[in-house]
């Protein structure tokens, strides 16, 4: 099993985790929420906060309502990878773009990252879609877990650069940390674009029988993405956990996004505390995802994920309470680090073992879907909380997010495996209702 890593095609696919996570750890989680405070700063932070708040969950909205049609137009037409290609394109040019927005153009800095996000989430659809053409599938949770920690160290490496960059702006010829950030925007777009190329050179999409031309593909697409609302619809275990991942991989995703936004503009932490403790939290998840994969087989993948979820309970309790330096934002990442990979990994296994074996390309499709409707809701409550909520803070937003995994977890509870199996053996071998 060990070969497989070898593969050149496993290879190619994992090196585009490795590709775009940069554009998840440099822009979105660590250095466009500092950048944009800089932009901002001709208005209030409880408005910037709004409207950053606000792109992101737009974003993830926009590409959720059109991503189960894209991907099942995409699945009928044989056209995955020409999709990847599009999206991956715009998710480069507008991050690249981000270089020339200057202060005062917050809303310029807002409309690239939006769409830059789009192109980055968009991409991403078709990338997991690939995985049934690189990996048999008794390979698909070790290959799967192999791009996951690519990505992790991927992103990791040019993160570390990249805060060097913002530390230390005379080695690089900078002018200071702002022209750092922006020149990080660049060195991302090429990092993007540049281990992009194995993927679409060696990957080889696996051929559609009887692919469709383009306005035959739309229909069929759409017949085929309603078919298998109508199979989940009847896999009540699988429904029940598919409501809950959508919860609380809303917390997770909604805590990578805004983490640094929050130590800035509320907390006023320095720059250098706040990516620092981003590459801890690169780094600790790595090694924590693999760790929380043998846990997952101890114990089973549901049990460990309900732990990883209480620790992000706490760490939002502590924040809300006791977060105030540097060093206590230090503990947080170190404790994000250590269940952010292993709540995603286990997530996607446990859902793989909820599955009819034979449609796992159709319904990972779908699961991918659920996942982009994630970061809405819980940017959405941060956002609305000191809104609607009179003497409220941006630190009460924190606990907003806690209801997601709250009762994200307890739908996750009432998950029973053992009869999710069975009853996708069972539509898998006769078509029956579970």
């Amino acid at each position: 099993m060990r070969n497989v890593f070898f593969r050149r095609e496993v290879l190619s696919w994992a090196l585009y985790d490795w590709a775009n996570s940069a554009f998840a750890t440099t822009v979105m989680a660590g250095f466009f929420p500092v950048f944009f405070s800089a932009i901002s700063q001709d208005i209030s932070a409880e408005r910037s906060q709004f409207w950053f708040n606000i792109t992101l969950a737009g974003s993830s909205l926009l590409v959720a309502i059109v991503a189960p049609l894209l991907g099942a137009i995409s699945d009928r037409g044989g056209s995955r990878k020409k999709f990847l290609v599009t999206f991956a394109a715009a998710g480069i040019l507008m991050t690249a773009a981000l270089a020339w927005v200057h202060a005062g153009q917050w809303w310029v800095g807002l409309l690239l990252y939006g769409l830059g996000t789009i192109g980055f989430s968009g991409a991403n659809i078709f990338y997991d879609s690939m995985l049934v053409d690189v990996a048999k599938r008794d390979e698909f949770d070790l290959v799967s877990a192999f791009g996951y920690g690519a990505g992790y160290v991927g992103g990791g490496l040019l993160f570390a650069v990249n805060v060097l960059m913002a530390q230390k702006p005379e080695l690089f010829g900078l002018s200071g940390s702002i022209a750092a950030v922006k020149a990080s925007f660049v060195t991302v777009a090429l990092w993007w674009g540049l281990f992009t190329i194995p993927l679409l050179k060696y990957v080889r999409e696996t051929p559609t029988a009887d692919a469709a031309p383009p306005m035959r593909a739309v229909r069929e697409g759409m017949r085929q993405l309603l078919d298998t609302a109508r199979e989940i619809r009847n896999l009540r275990v699988l429904l029940l956990f598919l409501v809950g991942y959508w919860l609380y991989i809303d917390g997770v995703n909604t805590v990578i996004k805004t983490a640094v936004f929050f130590g800035d503009r509320v907390l006023n932490l320095p720059q250098a505390s706040l990516v620092t403790a981003l590459l801890v939290t690169q780094f600790v998840a790595f090694p924590a995802a693999l760790a929380f994969g043998w846990l997952g087989s101890r114990i089973g993948a549901k049990r460990a994920i309900l732990i990883g979820l209480a620790v992000y309970i706490a760490a939002l309790v502590y924040a809300w309470r006791w977060l105030s330096d540097a060093g206590d934002f230090y503990n947080l990442a170190i404790a994000i680090g250590l269940v952010q990979g292993g709540v995603q990994s286990l997530s996607r296994s446990l859902y793989a073992r909820l599955i009819p074996p034979s449609k796992t390309a159709e319904f990972f499709g779908f699961f991918n879907m659920v996942g982009k409707f994630a970061a809405i809701i819980g940017p959405t409550l941060m956002a609305l909380t000191p809104v609607l909520i009179g003497g409220a803070t941006e630190r009460d937003s924190i606990m907003a997010v806690s209801i997601l995994f709250l009762v994200g977890g307890a739908l996750l509870w009432r998950v029973n495996v053992e009869a999710g199996e069975a009853a996708a053996k069972l539509l898998d071998d006769g078509g029956k209702k579970a």
